[in-house]
């Protein structure tokens, strides 16, 4: 966890320097997608944030971090110092939560094509082994479940805030194909499951 000053503000990001080697599949607003990342940003920025261009902002993040190569940025309002992490079998979860803003995925509400103002659950999830690209969507779905149920465990009438992310980093398998699965009663994916809804709980829990 570092810090920063902005506009008279300190503020936290988290990093993780996977280095060479991995790949990310994520809702990340930068570096987004499926591909090498050597390494992942969550950035918190203040309330009511002004900026339209959260991709360059983030960019510059990383750079005042020396953060070189393909990466992933996130950014949220919540209180990056207050994040939670939980284990489960060499799959590591981090979450940041923030919850002022929460209801249910399906909604009557029109949706809208602009950028939503950062609240956010967001979940980085690292897993040890390689993954297949199918067995990486899957495990960005195993995460998501796994946060709803938490929510709901919490006692949050929500599945979570208009602009949750989810980071999923693993090794890259090379020339091989990886693990074919990771959905939540897989090997991997069950330890995944587990190790997120631990930590967005622990977050859930302090909130609500």
């Amino acid at each position: 966890m570092l810090a920063r000053q902005e506009e008279g503000l300190r503020l936290h990001h988290l990093v993780w320097r996977l280095g060479p080697g991995w790949r990310v599949c994520s809702s990340a607003v930068l570096g987004g997608g499926i591909g090498p990342r050597a390494w992942i940003l969550n950035a918190q920025v203040p309330g009511g944030y002004p900026r339209l261009d959260p991709d360059r902002h983030l960019a510059e993040i990383a750079a005042a971090e020396e953060l070189g190569g393909p990466g992933a940025g996130l950014m949220t309002a919540a209180d990056v110092t207050a994040h939670t992490v939980a284990c489960d079998e060499g799959v590591t979860a981090t979450v940041t939560s923030g919850l002022g803003v929460r209801g249910w995925a399906a909604d009557p509400a029109g949706g809208t094509d602009g950028p939503l103002p950062p609240g956010t659950v967001n979940i980085v999830v690292t897993v040890p082994v390689a993954l297949s690209d199918a067995a990486l969507v899957n495990a960005v779905a195993t995460a998501t479940e796994a946060k709803v149920q938490a929510l709901v465990d919490a006692g949050l009438d929500c599945s979570g805030t208009p602009t949750d992310a989810v980071c999923v980093a693993a090794p890259d398998p090379g020339a091989q194909t990886g693990e074919p699965f990771a959905g939540p009663r897989s090997r991997w994916g069950s330890r995944l499951a587990r190790a997120v809804h631990r930590a967005v709980l622990d977050g859930a829990l302090r909130q609500a």
